[in-house]
């Protein structure tokens, strides 16, 4: 049984999974489901990733961990909300807690507009 750790530790392979195109499917399909926190989160690394300055080992995490989000079969079944998002969250937040030191005001703007353009409430205590 995969764990968190290990998860983590590999989450590389989970990039294979990540394209635009399912990123914005899958916003879409959570924006009525979880919390507005992991798409802000998610959306934070979606444009970082978009950055020129963003090295190739850092957007190799980010597609990781994204693709972890689009994939439906991961450690906790996304069929099961709002748990099965937990693992999502984690996975997210760790990755963003890497490439922190990228995410500039910009991008904070960028994520913010995307989730008002969704009809999402945008609390500021959220990050």
């Amino acid at each position: 049984m995969k764990s968190l750790r290990n998860i983590l530790t590999n989450l590389s392979k989970y990039s294979k999974y990540f394209n635009e195109s399912k990123f914005w499917k899958k916003i879409k399909f959570i924006a009525a489901k979880v919390s507005v926190k992991i798409i802000y989160y998610a959306l934070l690394l979606f444009y970082t990733l978009k950055a020129p300055n963003v090295s190739l080992k850092k957007k190799t995490l980010i597609c990781g961990a994204l693709g972890y989000l689009i994939l439906p079969t991961d450690l906790i079944p996304d069929a099961l909300v709002p748990i099965g998002y937990t693992d999502d969250l984690a996975v997210i937040m760790y990755v963003v807690g890497l490439v922190k030191n990228e995410i500039t005001p910009e991008i904070e703007s960028k994520a913010k507009g995307k989730l008002i353009s969704l009809g999402l409430y945008y609390d500021e205590t959220v990050r």
